[in-house]
């Protein structure tokens, strides 16, 4: 007996899958369905599909959607990077005079501690985990994204108005894990200093 090709093999699974759909559908028209419960059934089916066209339409009005890159990098390793070196986390401007803010996650602290940044300006935050998954969360913003060991979380946002903003772990990470937070001061645009730093450029770790 001959094994069978991968389009043989594809076209018997087809089959198989209109066979089952047909003696289902044939079973479910064999079922007396009253109409007082199929008005109920298309009034649910109607209100779920209502539900995630609202949820689609709102991810593309407010660009929520999944990191379009991955970066990755040695988590074991990062105090031997050039670009989450500790001496080059906190607030940076590119070559392009972009504002980029570079963050360790580790238990039980965002790392550093405190930074200022402009209000209304557009921020580009990096983040990097140097044990376990975390999670970050800032209110009155889009960020709200996981930190995953090894990888590099890039997120883009603004604050829209001065203040003081907490920055939230919301992923479980350990008994300590209530105590992890950090501040993130905004201040007016026209008040605020940009740091001199030295510009860090990208350099994700791939092995």
């Amino acid at each position: 007996m001959q094994n069978k090709s991968f389009s043989e093999q594809t076209q018997d699974l087809i089959g198989k899958w209109v066979d089952f759909i047909k003696d289902f559908r044939a079973q479910m028209t064999s079922i007396h369905v009253d109409r007082l419960e199929r008005k109920w059934i298309n009034i649910t089916l109607l209100t779920v599909c209502l539900l995630v066209a609202i949820i689609t339409i709102d991810a593309f009005w407010h660009g929520i959607n999944p990191p379009g890159k991955v970066e990755t990098i040695d988590s074991a390793k990062l105090h031997l990077s050039k670009e989450f070196a500790e001496s080059n986390l906190g607030v940076q401007l590119d070559g392009q005079g972009a504002i980029v803010i570079r963050m360790v996650a580790g238990r039980y602290s965002f790392f550093p501690k405190h930074i200022a940044v402009p209000a209304e300006t557009k921020l580009t935050f990096r983040w990097v985990s140097m044990d376990v998954l975390h999670g970050v969360h800032i209110p009155m913003t889009n960020m709200s994204t996981m930190i995953v060991p090894g990888y590099v979380a890039e997120i883009t946002t603004s604050f829209p108005k001065p203040g003081e903003y907490p920055v939230l772990c919301n992923e479980y990470c350990g008994l300590g894990h209530n105590h992890m937070w950090s501040n993130i001061s905004v201040i007016a645009k026209e008040d605020w200093k940009a740091p001199a730093k030295i510009i860090v450029n990208k350099e994700p770790d791939n092995g």
